[in-house]
C-alpha cells in the first residue's frame, strides 16, 4: 500500500500559478498510475490529469496547456504545476495512486485551491 500527502494549495488571483505536491510513502517507480481529481462546491468530482508509468501524461481538456503533471522519483513525489489559473479551477484537489491496474486506489486528503477573480 501507499500513503499520499498533498500540499501546495492556497489562494491565488486569476492568472496566477500554484504547484501542488503529492508525496508518497514509498517508491513511486513501480506505481502504474498517479493522478489528480478535483471537486468544486456543489459539483461532481472531476478527473484532472494523470501520468502512467511515469511517462504518459493526460489531461482533461479544460486544463490542457495550463497544467503540467510530473514526478520526481528521488523524492517519491508527484507535482501538478498549474498556470494561468481561472476562478473555475477553484476546488479541492486530491491525488491518487493506482499501484497496479485494477487494484483499489490510494487517496490523499486533499488540498484547497481558490482562485479569486
Amino acid at each position: 500500500q501507499v500513503q499520499l500527502v498533498e500540499s501546495g494549495g492556497g489562494l491565488v488571483q486569476t492568472g496566477g500559478s500554484l504547484r501542488l505536491s503529492c508525496a508518497a510513502s514509498r517508491s513511486i517507480l513501480s506505481i502504474n498510475t498517479l493522478g489528480w481529481y478535483r471537486q468544486a462546491p456543489g459539483k461532481q468530482r472531476e478527473w484532472v490529469a494523470d501520468i502512467i508509468s511515469g511517462s504518459i501524461d493526460r489531461y482533461v481538456d479544460s486544463v490542457k496547456g495550463r497544467f503540467t503533471i510530473s514526478t520526481d522519483n528521488v523524492k517519491n513525489t508527484m507535482y501538478l504545476q498549474m498556470n494561468s489559473l481561472k476562478p473555475e479551477d477553484t476546488a479541492v484537489y486530491s491525488c491518487y495512486a493506482e499501484l497496479r491496474v485494477g487494484e483499489a486506489w490510494a487517496w490523499g486528503q486533499g488540498t484547497q485551491v481558490t482562485v479569486s477573480s
